[in-house]
């Protein structure tokens, strides 16, 4: 087990040369290598820098890299435009779809006594180990896994064996992946590298993926003051050494805690990168653990135009809503359709305040039913960007018309909560 590359700090800001060549150097102590697979994020994670890593390996090995299998999950095939935007002059031939319905192998179970002990007892189900058949079976001497490690609602802290197990992985991996990590309690998961979801994986990565030739790139990316993003860290390894220094630095620059609870919180969605709630609640994720009781969260969500990014998902998620975890548990319980189906039960206790807060969501492409359909209030997008226009808000506290607002730019860079909601 070797760890190639452990560079960074919270004042680093790697430039796009220094990451070539850093890369560079770490690709160098692998040795020859023939065929060679990179599965990096998808456009859900075009800040990670991915992008940028994944075309440096392509110019790095030439046609010895055969092939790109963007780790979807169970989002949506990225578009020609969203490959150029975020992979710059990759060949778009070299791209592969990941199917999390159809594509994968079951590699082995991680067993229900396992699952079980981790859960606390809440959960009693075996975890099937799935991945993509082509990192499974393609035949490559190399698997690059390229991702950002960040607070994460599922896993703690994204990244890692999850890229290859979740974000590439099957229905059943990630339905009770998900499910454990909601069950077991979304605000005792985030921001921990070490939690029941990540034992499970690593677990399963320990048994099942030890034949297949995963080296992992992991970079850590922050705000400047400018609010620009700076990339603070980059960390190649095979083993969880790469992960764990990533996940120490990511805690220092993207996790915010704040001296008293927020009142009112007003997220933006950038249109590029929030298409669906299902992305889009990460302005509900990360800011959970900071928001008062009774507070207000408003989401200002220009490029939303559905519930889910699978079909299948957005139907079950207007159906059911965001109730709260007692009324999605009974609702597993009692419904066939949410039971095959616990990604999307787990999005739905992910996505509710549990009626702690209220949510006022301000979608660019739903209606007023739709949205107050799945349990949320609605909010007119422009007249809310009106009273808060992002351009003119900056991150953290602003007073507007006399109104203390607390500002997150993007969500997804990041996790905010104040003491009294994380021990």
């Amino acid at each position: 087990m070797s760890l190639y590359l452990s560079k960074g700090s919270p004042d680093t800001d790697l430039s796009p040369g220094e990451l070539w060549t850093l890369l560079s150097e770490a690709l160098d102590k692998l040795g020859s290598r023939n065929r060679v697979l990179a599965v990096p994020p998808d456009m859900t994670r075009f800040h990670s820098r991915a992008g940028d890593l994944t075309e440096y390996a392509w110019k790095y090995y030439g046609d010895r890299l055969q092939a790109i299998l963007p780790a979807l999950g169970t989002h949506a095939p990225m578009t020609p435009d969203q490959l150029t935007r975020m992979f710059g002059n990759t060949p778009h031939a070299l791209f592969q779809v990941h199917n999390w319905r159809t594509d994968v192998e079951t590699l082995g179970e991680v067993p229900p006594e396992f699952i079980h002990e981790v859960s606390e007892g809440k959960l009693n189900y075996a975890w099937p180990a799935q991945t993509n058949k082509l990192i499974s079976q393609g035949g490559f001497d190399l698997v690059l896994s390229i991702g950002q490690v960040v607070p994460h609602e599922v896993i703690g802290m994204a990244n890692y064996t999850k890229n290859i197990l979740v974000g590439a992985g099957g229905t059943a991996g990630i339905n009770r992946s998900h499910y454990l990590g909601a069950v077991y309690g979304m605000e005792r998961i985030m921001g921990r590298a070490e939690n029941p979801v990540r034992a499970v994986l690593n677990h399963a990565a320990d048994r099942f993926l030890g034949h297949i030739p995963i080296v992992y790139v992991q970079t850590v990316v922050s705000p400047r003051s400018d609010g620009t993003l700076a990339v603070r860290g980059l960390y190649v390894g095979d083993d969880a050494e790469c992960f764990h220094l990533a996940a120490d630095l990511s805690l220092k620059v993207n996790f915010q805690m704040l001296e008293r609870p927020i009142q009112k919180a007003v997220v933006y969605l950038d249109p590029q990168e929030f298409h669906s709630t299902w992305l889009g609640n990460k302005a509900i994720y990360r800011t959970r653990m900071a928001l008062a009781d009774d507070a207000e969260l408003i989401i200002l969500a220009p490029g939303v135009r559905e519930f889910g990014e699978d079909r299948t998902i957005d139907s079950l998620i207007r159906k059911y809503g965001y109730r709260g975890t007692p009324e999605t548990l009974r609702d597993v319980e009692e419904n066939a359709d949410l039971a095959a189906d616990l990604s999307a039960a787990a999005h739905l206790i992910h996505g509710s305040s549990e009626g702690r807060f209220r949510i006022t969501y301000c979608p660019g492409h739903l209606t007023k039913e739709e949205i107050e359909g799945v349990g949320f209030s609605y909010g007119d997008l422009a007249s809310m960007s009106e009273r808060y226009n992002p351009q003119r808000l900056h991150t953290g506290y602003n007073t507007v018309a006399g109104e203390e607002v607390f500002f997150i730019e993007n969500p997804a860079l990041g996790l905010w909560a104040h003491s009294a909601r994380f021990q």
